[in-house]
């Protein structure tokens, strides 16, 4: 039976606040991070411009807001469910065309980061392609961002087929898709020289992936649900056991990551370092925006949820307006921190 939807509301206003407040947040915390690391020029070596110091961790935190965009898009319809159509698809139908253009933004945000890095190591040069290829064929950063573009083509080709059939492409394929594209994005940041290299690295991935699912997941439910109380009720708490696992994995790996990076960097020791480095301090300041978010996340779990799934009126919106702006902060830390001297 072909689903007809009726005409849809305009956005409101909470859903501009949801989203404007996790992209807003998490550039300005980006490039204030990265200004606390930038080195200290040094006379007589050339140093990466105002547009590349400047452009380079805003385009890489909108790489990770594009790719925390599909990753939440591609997952909404799990969490609405497929059982009652004649509700979730006229959500579904504003939801699909959103979740292509945010895997565009993606694939050309990976591309630019690129180029910036590029940059960043000629100082003083424009990037010609072959400086561009260069750099991809001899850094595992460049092959990396070059992969995870791949895979937001890839993402963007299965959303266009999800907006032509609807729901008769699995929204797994979707989900697995976006989520296998973030696996090299932690090849853009630091890597140790030790038999610990690979748990470290999965730990990264983990850390990546589960940031990315409640983020996004948050992000899509709080923009999308929110307005119709009925699928919030359905959908909040499926989001809220995904959450729960999200934030254990998230802190742990997160941890488990900082630390083990630290503890394995020739020359540095613990626990000076967590204090004396920018990488430490940096690693710091994001555990205590994770630890910040705790109180959020529990308080729409323990406290508004039980009311939702009664179908009354909450400020869930504002408490999530709250929770991804922090989520934001933290991105924006992170992308410090692959920046950052761990020495």
């Amino acid at each position: 039976m072909t689903v007809v939807a009726p005409p849809l509301a305009r956005p409101r206003v909470g859903g501009r606040l949801v989203a404007g407040a996790f992209g807003v947040c998490a550039v300005v915390a980006a490039v204030a991070a990265s200004s606390f690391t930038a080195q200290e020029s040094v006379p007589g070596v050339p140093m990466p411009g105002v547009v590349v110091s400047v452009g380079l961790p805003i385009v890489r935190v909108l790489l990770d807001v594009a790719a925390v965009a599909v990753v939440g898009l591609s997952l909404l319809p799990k969490l609405l469910g497929f059982d009652r159509p004649e509700r979730t698809e006229p959500v579904l139908l504003r939801v699909r065309p959103l979740a292509v253009l945010a895997a565009w933004a993606w694939a050309i945000c990976a591309l630019l980061t690129i180029v910036f890095q590029t940059a960043e190591l000629n100082p003083g040069a424009v990037p010609t392609f072959g400086m561009i290829a260069g750099y991809v064929g001899s850094v595992g950063t460049g092959q990396g961002l070059l992969f995870s573009a791949a895979c937001a083509l890839a993402a963007a080709g299965i959303g266009l087929m999800a907006v032509r059939f609807g729901e008769k492409v699995p929204a797994e394929l979707r989900v697995i898709v976006a989520l296998f594209g973030l696996l090299p994005i932690p090849v853009t940041g630091h890597a140790v020289n030790s038999v610990w290299h690979d748990p470290i690295m999965i730990s990264m991935e983990i850390h990546v992936m589960g940031a990315a699912a409640w983020t996004g997941g948050l992000m899509a439910t709080a923009v999308f649900v929110a307005p119709h109380r009925h699928l919030l009720a359905v959908a909040l708490p499926r989001f809220s056991r995904i959450a729960t696992v999200c934030l254990l994995l998230v802190a742990l790996s997160g941890l488990i990551t900082g630390l083990g990076t630290m503890a394995l960097t020739p020359g540095v020791s613990l626990p000076e370092a967590i204090v004396t480095s920018h990488y430490g301090v940096l690693v710091v300041v994001k555990t205590a925006l994770v630890a910040l978010l705790v109180p959020l996340a529990a308080h729409i779990r323990f406290r508004l949820l039980p009311v939702i799934r009664r179908g009354a009126a909450t400020a869930l919106v504002g408490w999530a307006v709250a929770e991804v702006a922090v989520m934001g902060l933290a991105y924006g830390v992170a992308v410090a921190i692959t920046r950052a001297s761990i020495a």
